[in-house]
């Protein structure tokens, strides 16, 4: 992927690290169209960052997924870079039976369903464009489980094998698969993440990301030092001590 230049959508980019990289990718030189559900938060964006376009949209809906998928590509037809971003990360205890179905179901429609969906809502579009981008985002812990948030780990796995597996279907189209796999990083994810004084920062985050992006741009999965503890855990042969230290203090929890 190439570091500017582009149109790029990323949907769930209201805050966190989505909201970061929007601003930092529209700095380098890129039109970025931000989605998400609130318009008044969209609204405040848009006005805080002149240049920025921002659309309505629900990922977790699938008829709020094609509606914005329409909108943007009317608004921006030279879009050529969906970044599927949105996510949620809940607590679960599948030891105490009734506690825990709710969130789970609704963590594989949000963080599973609706990459899919916004794939498939841009994909016929992209394949059209000489050069374009899917940026998925994974985790570190689609590659060591936190104990306490089993189906948000098992969707970023399946989203990491998604990717893996879109990455030999669009070989030789102008399609390039990228997928970013955060580590533990200050954002509100969950309660009190944003001031967890293990979790990488944000601005280093986005700092390193941005620099893989520009140095590395056929770099197929975007993985900051700080991600490769969890990330080649097997690899490494020691994968039984990254999931004690990671569940021993959740300092080592990944996005």
């Amino acid at each position: 992927m190439r570091i500017n230049g582009n149109t790029i959508f990323i949907p769930g980019a209201t805050s966190g690290i989505g909201l970061a990289l929007a601003l930092r990718l529209h700095d380098a030189g890129n039109q970025v169209v931000i989605g998400g559900r609130r318009t008044e938060l969209l609204a405040d964006i848009a006005a805080q960052h002149p240049g920025i376009d921002t659309v309505r949209i629900d990922t977790a809906d699938a008829a709020s997924i094609a509606a914005a998928a329409h909108e943007v590509i009317a608004r921006h037809p030279d879009l050529n870079v969906l970044v599927t971003m949105a996510g949620i990360m809940r607590a679960e205890d599948w030891t105490t039976p009734g506690s825990f179905l709710e969130n789970a179901e609704a963590t594989v429609t949000t963080n599973l369903l609706g990459p899919i969906r916004l794939i498939s809502a841009f994909v016929e579009h992209l394949l059209a464009q000489p050069d374009a981008t899917i940026m998925t985002v994974s985790s570190g812990l689609a590659f060591a489980p936190l104990r306490v948030t089993p189906t948000y780990n098992a969707t970023k796995a399946a989203i990491h094998q998604l990717s893996e597996t879109l990455r030999l279907q669009f070989a030789g189209s102008s399609v390039s698969v990228v997928e970013l796999v955060p580590p533990s990083v200050q954002t509100e994810l969950m309660p009190g993440h944003q001031d967890d004084p293990f979790a990488m920062p944000l601005a280093e985050y986005i700092d390193e990301t941005m620099t893989i992006l520009e140095t590395q741009p056929d770099a197929a999965e975007v993985q900051v030092e700080r991600v490769k503890f969890l990330r080649y855990g097997e690899a490494r042969g020691d994968q039984a001590q990254v999931i004690r230290a990671l569940n021993g203090s959740d300092a080592l929890a990944a996005n």
